[in-house]
């Protein structure tokens, strides 16, 4: 049983060894466009190539000396001091793709500090503690400190990754969000996984495989989104450098502060906004509120302000329900128009969002609602 136990162990480690090599590697030297504007793309893959080599080296460890076997605690130890510093250059990379301006020297050296003092109390409870229940029992606590760690690192990527979203939505008609709604994605499943590599490594030696090879398809989902990203970073990086002022939380930017009841500038508003409206503006492709401003010959924060008091929407939101009461008028009157025609007539970028978008708010898809009427 030990000894099929340790080769599937070797084997799952070497398995998944090749492939982190292989996707630093990939993250450190791939090419991408010769543009400035993808220098905090390039920054983010650098960090995410660190995150790996980093684990790469926990598992050469693992792979060549196979301390599991030898000192269980020990592999446990380095295990989860090996994570501390590797969760925050995951969550960094994540947040650089947002934020250019996260990733500073003062940051970097104090989260350094904090994994430098995980590794030296490692250290003491391996070697001047008591083995036994008392060391098992420091062990679980940094364990639970590793954890709790772990979830304020991801609420950090959370809520920048909220902002942007928040951003986009109220700038942008098209669904700018849907180029970065992976980076959610896998920061959710980065938590699971990192909650439960803390837990993991506490398994019996002959199941530790188990929590080796979860590993594969977390990193190939983390590489394939890294991939296609690039063909979208450039529309949304270009966003990001006009809308963020400099040094400022991503938390913080962009929180509406409380308007008083129908201000004065809301009169100067109304007018000129229903007259664009009357003339389906909004069905022009790619609008943003800073075009509309200019259109209506007012401030993009007072017309921000104007649609969220009296629509209660985003500026996408809004503009997506013009444009679907505009698709159906269509629908209606033009039988003979295909659904793709009508989805571009009506502003639409995307087939695909347009039909998303018309089913969310009708309850079916723009076919079956032309066959109802």
């Amino acid at each position: 049983m030990i000894f099929i136990s340790k080769t599937l162990y070797d084997n799952s480690l070497g398995i998944a060894l090749v492939l982190m090599l292989f996707f630093a590697a990939y993250f450190l030297v791939a090419k991408v466009p010769d543009k400035r504007i993808f220098a905090n793309y390039l920054r983010s893959r650098r960090l995410m190539a660190g995150a790996l080599l980093m684990l790469s080296a926990n598992y050469s460890v693992h792979l060549l000396i196979a301390p599991r076997f030898l000192w269980q605690e020990a592999a446990i130890m380095m295990n989860l001091a090996t994570y501390s510093f590797t969760y925050w250059l995951f969550s960094c990379a994540f947040i650089v793709l947002l934020n250019r301006y996260y990733l500073t020297w003062k940051r970097f050296l104090t989260h350094l500090l904090v994994s430098l003092l995980y590794a030296a109390f490692s250290f003491i409870i391996l070697f001047c503690v008591p083995a036994g229940t008392v060391q098992h029992t420091c062990m679980a606590a940094m364990a639970l400190w590793l954890i709790v760690y772990g979830f304020f690192l991801s609420r950090r990527v959370i809520l920048t990754y909220r902002w942007a979203v928040r951003l986009f939505d109220d700038t942008h008609s098209e669904d700018i969000a849907a180029y970065i709604r992976w980076m959610s994605i896998f920061t959710w499943w980065a938590l699971i996984f990192g909650v439960g590599c803390g837990l993991l490594t506490f398994l019996p030696d002959r199941y530790v495989f188990l929590w080796i090879l979860s590993s594969i398809p977390f990193y190939i989902y983390l590489y394939c989104s890294y991939l296609n990203y690039l063909l979208f970073y450039e529309q949304v990086e270009t966003i990001l450098e006009k809308e963020m002022p400099e040094d400022v939380e991503p938390t913080l930017v962009g929180d509406v502060q409380a308007e008083p009841l129908q201000p004065s500038y809301y009169a100067a508003i109304k007018e000129p906004l229903d007259k664009w409206m009357a003339t389906d503006g909004y069905t022009r492709q790619g609008l943003t509120i800073e075009e509309l401003a200019g259109t209506l010959a007012t401030n993009r924060t007072y017309l921000s302000s104007y649609i969220k008091s009296v629509y209660h929407v985003s500026f996408r939101e809004w503009i997506a329900e013009l444009r679907i009461e505009y698709a159906k008028q269509q629908l209606e009157k033009h039988p003979e128009l295909t659904i793709s025609a009508i989805s571009e007539a009506s502003g639409f970028l995307s087939l695909s969002y347009f039909t998303k978008i018309f089913s969310q708010k009708e309850g079916c898809s723009p076919a079956k609602w032309r066959k109802h009427i």
